[in-house]
């Protein structure tokens, strides 16, 4: 397989707007245009190559890399999403529940701010720990909101957002979210609003209630350089890298994964594929040596292992290229202060 452009599948949903059309270069004429999925072999919204073929089936497990298998489902789903008015109140499960529940796995997710107008912001997590009668309450009396903690935004900021955290996208605010390969959603809270039908939209509260961690979620940026970007979020399931090209760029040869570019900014050619604003450009596994070069700026998806390493004094986070990502001495408390710092969970290390 050689490197290809993504033709994205698109979503119509009420609080979408016209960004994406208007700015990221999306041709379609749903409207308003919520979402593009730019990386997706989801069955809900597949994305295809130019000729048509959903990537799904021109993708060999070669082309997407051995770090994406022992997975029940492909691991991670890419989009670009715009939000004119406020995201409904919600919160994902983590696997366990989501595979017992919906046949599907849970969804941990990261936003990458891609744009935002003045005041834009999200709802992330609650502003203190709360019991889960409290939490009830709170969603019966519409009051939800009051708890939730809101984080004004600006483009470039990352936040990283495990299963079980519940959240919002607010109005104003051009993400890309990189996530787990799932559509679960359970929805807690819609301000009363009402869909094409004219009724309100169902809410998942007891589901929500089930899966919804209750204690205060602090936000820990991950900012770490590496040979091919900053790495802005990790995970089992997907790892984002930001790449900023200034001229020309070399990547190596990745035999473990397939790297998915998204363009947030600029233009210029991977290989020998033009890429500009909005684009998304996949890049198989083991393809050989290749060139970025242009201005442009990018969030690359790929599918990483991370290993914890003892010698020398230190205790070290590695991935699966040997690149050290970060080290602390190694003392009692030193494995929960690597992994605190790197967002990462004993089940996310190889």
């Amino acid at each position: 397989m050689r490197i290809e452009k993504i033709v994205p599948a698109y979503k119509s949903i009420i609080w979408g707007g016209e960004k994406l059309k208007k700015y990221y270069g999306k041709d379609t004429e749903l409207s308003p245009l919520a979402e593009s999925w730019e990386l997706s072999l989801h069955k809900d919204g597949q994305s295809t190559l130019t000729d048509g073929r959903p990537l799904s089936e021109v993708a060999t497990p070669a082309d997407l890399g051995e770090n994406t298998e022992g997975f029940p489902f492909f691991p991670v789903l890419v989009k670009l999403i715009d939000a004119n008015a406020k995201l409904s109140v919600q919160v994902h499960p983590a696997d366990d529940y989501a595979l017992a529940h919906e046949n599907s796995l849970g969804k941990t997710e990261m936003w990458y701010i891609a744009d935002a107008d003045e005041g834009a912001g999200i709802y992330l997590g609650f502003k203190q720990d709360i019991d889960k009668a409290t939490f009830e309450r709170a969603i019966r009396e519409k009051t939800l909101t009051d708890y939730l903690k809101f984080i004004p935004v600006k483009a470039g900021e990352c936040y990283f957002i495990p299963a079980g955290t519940i959240h919002a996208i607010c109005e104003g605010c051009l993400i890309c979210e990189i996530q787990q390969n799932s559509n679960i959603t359970y929805r807690v809270y819609d301000y009363g609003r009402v869909g094409a039908d004219g009724k309100e939209r169902e809410l998942h509260i007891d589901k929500a209630l089930d899966v919804t961690s209750t204690r205060e979620y602090i936000p820990t940026p991950l900012d770490i350089e590496t040979r091919e970007g900053t790495l802005k979020g990790i995970s089992r399931f997907f790892t984002a890298t930001y790449v900023d090209v200034k001229g020309k760029r070399s990547f190596a040869t990745d035999p473990h994964s397939f790297r998915c570019f998204t363009c947030l900014s600029g233009e210029g050619v991977i290989g020998d594929v033009e890429i500009c604003k909005g684009d998304s450009l996949f890049v198989p596994a083991s393809y050989e040596e290749f060139c970025l070069s242009g201005y442009f700026t990018a969030i690359m998806t790929t599918v990483r292992r991370y290993s914890v390493v003892e010698e020398d004094g230190k205790i070290r986070l590695v991935n699966d290229l040997g690149e050290i990502l970060l080290s602390e001495p190694c003392d009692e408390g030193a494995r929960a202060r690597l992994l605190s710092r790197s967002g990462l969970s004993e089940s996310d290390i190889t």
